[in-house]
């Protein structure tokens, strides 16, 4: 009986002018995602190989391994162009030096400001915006359209338990539901791998678990909306119902939940930051200054006679001003390392609780497990930048060993000795060879990492589909059919 009650339902939806609708559009939509998708990661891969070339490009004719100052970028990654999340507003390059503050620039965004006004349609809009819509669409007069049309007490005059009634309904609506989904899903994979997009298997395994967040979301609005049939008598009192509730769960929670959390905890800024740094550094400096006059007067106050006497002093105050250096970038590096753990912590207070009140809304679970999986989630730069200190110490030892010393980014001072007839003894000038530099290789979370991460927003849209199909379940237990 459950079986017959399930294809009945699916025979009645397949041949209603919305399942066509449906098809088409979702269709339309998600094979249009995964074109879009494509081309803006095979866009987004020549533009990184082309930002490579340019930055060993202008490291060419030189000749001293202190003025090298490489750039690293963050490499595009197939799944952000399906689930673009926060890449387009994060920077993509970083310049690397032995010593300083790494800072990321030139995010997407900046370059191309129409994104930014009309975001980038992707799987998760798809899934958060349209296939919700449908699922309303699909359900609001599940049940109280049957008692409108006088079907359903004619149904249940039959020997059928309303148990299995409501299940095989249910199942139904979300067997049709999901048909429109697969096969576009199925063709646009297809349409990645003929695009030339290098999906690895740990690519497609992350893909299908944005899938499997989809399908639990969409499952949860379905139940909901067979919840809300079962309490209603009208389906037009349904249908408005779940419009309302739509629009709260998911154009009005998740960004008061952000507002909020930002009015209730302050972080501090980044300027503010900056400009604490930028004040430490001037001090230190002024400081510097003054120890260099000093340390002239002192030691340098008579003319060398011998030219070896002379590059003796000159190798005492080149020891002499290298400490001076390390020690002022130790002071800056320890006040940016208070900074960033005062702002970060902070932040993950504030982000903490508005994802805490944006969870209410199952559209703001799913919005975080497709980002969490995708690797375009908040964490993106703080990964991101965690890698490019890792390369920053990579290649200071790569500097020591060319120069025996390293570049902090601040002011250099070069001192040259003059020979015993006047003239700068001259050494023969080589140009360096980029290709010699460490390689930077971006590596994204493994999927058993991000897994971990998007376990609970995976278990709680769960227990969302639990929930809503219980509501329905017991709502139409007591449903009066009369």
């Amino acid at each position: 009986m459950f079986s017959l009650i399930v294809r009945k339902e699916l025979r009645e939806i397949l041949g209603t002018p919305r399942f066509v609708a449906t098809f088409g559009v979702v269709s339309l939509l998600i094979l249009l995602a995964f074109y879009l998708g494509a081309r803006s990661y095979v866009h987004a891969r020549a533009q990184h190989e082309a930002a490579v070339a340019e930055n060993l490009r202008q490291m060419e004719g030189l000749t001293d391994w202190l003025q090298v100052r490489p750039s690293i970028s963050l490499p595009p990654r197939p799944l952000a162009s399906l689930v673009t999340g926060i890449s387009n507003d994060v920077g993509r390059n970083v310049s690397v030096m032995g010593l300083g503050t790494l800072r990321a620039s030139q995010s997407r965004y900046n370059e191309d400001p129409v994104l930014a006004v009309f975001r980038f349609m992707d799987l998760e809009f798809i899934f958060q915006v349209v296939l919700s819509l449908f699922a309303i669409l699909f359900a609001f007069d599940l049940i109280s359209g049957e008692k409108e049309r006088g079907t359903l007490r004619l149904a249940l005059s039959n020997p059928v338990p309303r148990s299995t009634w409501i299940l095989g309904k249910l199942c139904g609506a979300a067997a049709a539901l999901t048909l429109p989904l697969l096969v576009p899903l199925v063709l646009g994979g297809l349409l990645l791998v003929m695009s030339g997009v290098p999906m690895q298997s740990e690519d497609w395994l992350r893909l299908g678990l944005v899938v499997l967040a989809g399908l639990l979301y969409v499952g949860a609005n379905l139940g909901f909306a067979v919840w809300v049939s079962a309490l209603t008598h009208r389906s037009s009192t349904s249908f408005l119902v779940l419009l309302v509730s739509w629009i709260l769960a998911v154009l009005v929670v998740p960004p008061s939940a952000v507002m909020l959390a930002a009015r209730s905890v302050a972080v501090p800024s980044v300027d503010e930051s900056l400009s604490q740094l930028g004040r430490l550094r001037t001090q230190l400096w002024a400081e510097d200054r003054k120890a260099i006059d000093t340390y002239l007067q002192d030691n340098m106050a008579e003319e060398p006679d011998r030219i070896e006497t002379a590059a003796a002093i000159v190798g005492r105050f080149n020891e002499f001003f290298q400490q001076r250096s390390e020690a002022r970038s130790q002071a800056l590096e320890e006040l940016e390392a208070r900074l960033a753990e005062q702002r970060a912590n902070r932040q993950a207070i504030q982000e903490r609780w508005a994802f805490s009140v944006a969870r209410l809304s199952p559209a703001a679970a799913f919005s975080v497990a497709a980002t969490g999986l995708a690797g375009t989630a908040l964490d993106l730069p703080r990964h991101f930048i965690d890698q490019a200190r890792a390369y920053q110490e990579v290649y200071e030892r790569f500097q020591k060993e060319k120069t025996g010393g390293r570049s902090s980014g601040g002011i250099q001072i070069a001192v040259r000795v003059a020979s015993a007839d006047g003239e700068e003894p001259r050494e023969e000038e080589v140009a360096i060879d980029p290709l010699e530099l460490p390689t930077f290789d971006y590596q994204s979370p493994p999927v058993a990492e991000v897994l971990r991460t998007a376990a609970f927003d995976l278990g709680l849209l769960a227990l969302f589909n639990v929930l809503f199909f219980a509501g329905a379940f017991v709502a139409f237990l007591r449903y009066d059919v009369r």
